[in-house]
């Protein structure tokens, strides 16, 4: 069966109360049944895990290494600042796919450039909790196609 890591970055544990105009009612743990029952769907599993801290995220990519057969990432704040992000995913090589809740290109202009773009096979942003759905059905057909 395919595991998928699905990282979350800073602030995303504030989801349903944080700007709910810019990233929805969904709580994180609304966005994480979403995406067990669309896995299950798939026939793979998900394991979710959120940080605030670089490192943290960092780390857990390291150890995806051996564990998981794709990255699913929303970085938040990280996607637009963290080389050491990019680094390790670039690193250990897991297929990965960028997610965002808001259309990133419609906001500030810092916010339309990604480090973690660059080496992922593919970004889906601005569909809000959808994207997470979306990207993980993306990443499932990409892994298993021949």
């Amino acid at each position: 069966m395919l595991s998928i890591l699905v990282l979350h970055g800073p602030n995303l544990n504030l989801l349903g109360q944080r700007e709910p105009g810019i990233y929805g009612k969904a709580t994180l743990d609304d966005i994480n049944q979403l995406l067990t029952q669309e896995a299950a769907s798939l026939g793979a599993e998900v394991v979710a895990r959120q940080s605030n801290h670089e490192g943290v995220l960092v780390d857990a990519i390291h150890s995806a290494l051996d564990h998981h057969h794709g990255l699913l990432i929303n970085a938040g704040a990280y996607t637009h600042t963290s080389i050491a992000i990019r680094d390790a995913i670039s690193a250990v090589k897991i297929p990965t796919v960028e997610v965002h809740l808001s259309n990133i290109y419609t906001r500030e202009p810092f916010r339309h450039h990604s480090y973690i773009a660059p080496i992922a096979i593919g970004q889906i942003s601005g569909f809000g909790a959808d994207s997470y759905c979306l990207g993980l059905r993306a990443l499932v057909n990409y892994l298993r196609s021949p």
